[in-house]
């Protein structure tokens, strides 16, 4: 099919339109480029998207994130079409955890309970006995046994910060973001010299030497409603930048810094997979129903179990910010 688009066309207009034909949802993370949280039903982190998914009666879901959040709309609605603007959207933190070699440590350890962070791909789900977010991993951990060992996966910066939080020792993937460790702790410090004023707000999947410089630590949805209760700070803000649409939305008061990369010379703190979502490739997988996300539904009845577990044992309020 035909991939051009109109150059007069007013994306947002037949974005809208498209959604009222197709009876559509946008559910866009906090990452993506602005003009694609501007025309998203509802804006959230990974927490609150997997309950709209979970909510929503529409008949097509357009997820504006990266594959393994449309992997996990599809996996709790079957039944409805997941569209993902760029299939290429993926996820360095997934990546690294292939399903084979989380096998492999769970032979070791065959007696631990394996609490996967979502950002893992269908087939690790399917091998964990519990999801967590950033916003519930603390809750996630607690509800297993005391008695008990846990594999934590992938994510090696949340793990050690769950260590700290819930004091349980656990066996951790060493799995990472691309974005959340390129931070530098040496140029936060000069900037805080500057800014001595500044909040420092980061998320946990930060290097422990980032971590140890914030004053704040949350999840991206947390970091975002602690500007909502400060509207007049200054903040440097240690997690992707694309939150900081939501914030001075919220806050056009607030004085907001992004945390800056060790390398001086790239924009290395925006995610580059989030990043390849764009409103054309929105407006283009609309209009052609493609490209969709599918999988075989033995594969999604297993990676059910622990998510389901997960919205089961979450809060139930929504957070984020529907239209």
């Amino acid at each position: 099919m035909q991939k051009s688009i109109d150059p007069n066309l007013d994306l947002f207009e037949a974005i809208a339109e498209l959604k009222q034909e197709r009876n559509a949802v946008i559910l866009a993370h906090y990452y993506q480029d602005p003009d694609i949280q501007d025309v998203a039903d509802f804006i959230g982190d990974s927490l609150a998207l997997a309950q709209a998914a979970a909510k929503t009666e529409a008949d097509v879901i357009v997820f504006a994130g990266v594959h393994f959040m449309a992997e996990g709309a599809k996996i709790i609605n079957p039944g409805k079409t997941v569209l993902l603007p760029d299939l290429a959207a993926g996820c360095s933190l997934a990546d690294s955890c292939p399903p084979e070699g989380l096998a492999a440590l769970k032979e070791q350890y065959p007696d631990h309970a394996v609490v996967s962070y979502i950002n893992c791909s269908a087939e690790v789900k399917a091998m964990s006995d519990l999801i967590c977010t950033s916003s519930n991993a603390v809750r996630m951990i607690n509800s297993i046994p005391l008695d008990r060992g846990i594999i934590f996966a992938p994510d090696q910066n949340l793990g050690r910060y769950l260590i700290k939080q819930t004091g349980r020792d656990m066996v951790l993937w060493q799995g990472s973001c691309i974005v959340h460790e390129t931070f530098s702790a040496r140029r936060i410090t000069a900037l805080k010299v500057q800014h001595p004023d500044a909040t420092v707000i980061a998320h946990p999947e930060c290097e422990e030497s980032v971590l140890a410089l914030a004053d704040v630590i949350g999840s991206t949805q947390a970091l975002r409603d602690h500007v909502r209760k400060h509207p007049r700070g200054s903040f440097i803000v240690a997690t992707e930048p694309g939150i900081m649409h939501q914030m001075r939305k919220d806050c056009p008061q607030a004085v907001l810094i992004a945390a800056p990369p060790k390398d001086e010379t790239c924009a290395c703190n925006e995610c580059p997979f989030m990043r390849l979502n764009t409103l054309e490739k929105l407006y283009l997988c609309m209009r052609d129903m493609t490209p969709e996300v599918t999988m075989p539904e033995g594969l999604r009845l297993r990676a059910l179990a622990p998510l389901q577990r997960m919205l089961d044992l979450s809060a139930p309020a929504l957070a984020g910010s529907a239209r």
